[in-house]
């Protein structure tokens, strides 16, 4: 790849916010016919790591029944709203007028737009009518690393141009009530929603250079992770086998995917992975043999906004940003497929 800059970068949140103690409590409650179900997981809510998310309703939102229409529709409202929030700030941030914007690539994988998310926003936040669009559905909880890799590459392949991405989640919205699946439980002790926008183009003073990017997936690991489309709306697909084939697949994935762009991990100063739970956060680091709690920020990103899916390793760089970027930066996130993307980003 050619190299690409990182122009840019700003993340989001829904207004409405539950600690993780409240979380419980409304899981309790709201669980009450599911007792035995409850009591038997309830201990993923103090084991998370997590202290408060944001999320797209008030609490009461999630006690009433909600069909296919009604969760879609409350999507569609907060994921515009996180859309315009978030890549205005990313433009600003980049000192760009969006009618200077060529491309735009929105990953989004907990709701449903058609017309997508970006021709819905686009026009009234001033992108161009003749912006290209690439709408990307079903990355999951990689699609925070996979799409940034695929702005990046649209950009490479057209010098000069400017790509916004940006990624919206509303992982809340699935919450089932309907069903004794023990990941409708986990998934309330886990799912925070959120968004975040980058720019990058091959021109311009970036806070980083996008040098390389690759992905690998795993034949016959389709029931790993994932959503089961259902009435009254998705499921999560959450295996308890995460956190070890994490532990045994990692390095190996990562070894191949540097290998693929030249590189080895004595060349990568730091990872910045997508915390999709506390034991994932501590399967990484013993996969990749980094010292307990090298993770921080992941820790730190989860502790204060749970899981977010894609946009979460965004959120950690955003913090690694303001920390002071390593010389070369590896972004990791697994998703669906099951899939491991990275990314290589080096210091400006």
């Amino acid at each position: 790849m050619q190299p690409v800059k990182l122009l840019s970068l700003s993340t989001a949140l829904p207004p409405h916010r539950v600690t993780q103690d409240q979380a419980k409590a409304l899981a309790r409650e709201l669980f009450s016919g599911r007792k035995a179900l409850f009591d038997r997981l309830s201990g993923v809510f103090d084991n998370a790591g997590i202290n408060e998310r944001a999320i797209v309703a008030p609490a009461e939102w999630y006690g009433s029944e909600h069909g296919w229409q009604s969760r879609n529709a409350l999507y569609l409202e907060a994921s515009e709203r996180l859309f315009e929030e978030a890549a205005l700030l990313a433009l600003r941030r980049a000192d760009l007028r969006p009618d200077q914007i060529d491309g735009v690539v929105t990953v989004s994988t907990t709701g449903i737009a058609t017309p997508s998310l970006e021709a819905r926003v686009g026009p009234r936040i001033g992108l161009r009518g003749d912006v290209r669009r690439v709408p990307v559905f079903g990355l999951g909880c990689a699609g925070g690393v996979s799409g940034l890799a695929l702005a990046a590459r649209l950009a490479a392949a057209e010098p000069g141009k400017r790509f916004l991405f940006v990624t919206i989640e509303t992982c809340s919205i699935s919450i089932r009530l309907d069903t004794d699946d023990p990941a409708a439980l986990v998934a309330t002790a886990l799912f925070g929603d959120g968004a975040a926008a980058a720019v990058v183009s091959t021109e311009g003073a970036g806070l980083g250079t996008i040098t390389a990017a690759g992905e690998r997936q795993w034949p016959d690991t389709l029931g790993i992770m994932g959503w089961r489309v259902e009435d009254p709306g998705l499921a999560v697909v959450f295996d308890r086998a995460i956190p070890p084939f994490v532990t045994k697949e990692l390095a190996g994935a990562v070894d191949g995917i540097l290998a693929d762009m030249g590189l080895t991990r004595s060349d990568i100063d730091r990872l910045c992975s997508h915390p999709g739970g506390a034991k994932v956060i501590t399967a990484i680091e013993e996969a990749m043999d980094l010292a307990p709690g090298a993770l921080d920020l992941e820790r730190a990103v989860l502790r204060d906004h749970g899981n977010m899916s894609a946009p979460t390793v965004l959120f950690v760089l955003e913090r690694l940003l303001a920390r002071g970027l390593p010389a070369r930066t590896l972004l990791t996130a697994f998703g669906p497929g099951f899939t491991c993307a990275a990314l290589t980003l080096e210091r400006a």
